[in-house]
């Protein structure tokens, strides 16, 4: 027998990544001034390429 846990994987490492960027969204949220203001949309943009890469990934 040959599984192909590839596609599994890619998805659970999404989903991981995914978890990881709001963790840092929400701590941006708490901190004020200049760092929280040019991390966010780093990370607003991050957190949109990881969605639409869990979107293209086959079902």
């Amino acid at each position: 027998m040959n599984f192909d846990f590839e596609p599994v994987y890619a998805h659970h490492d999404l989903l991981i990544e995914i978890g990881r960027v709001e963790l840092a969204m929400e701590n941006i949220e708490e901190r004020a001034g200049e760092e929280s203001s040019s991390l966010l949309p780093r990370l607003v943009s991050r957190m949109n390429n990881l969605r639409e890469a869990l979107d293209h990934l086959p079902a």
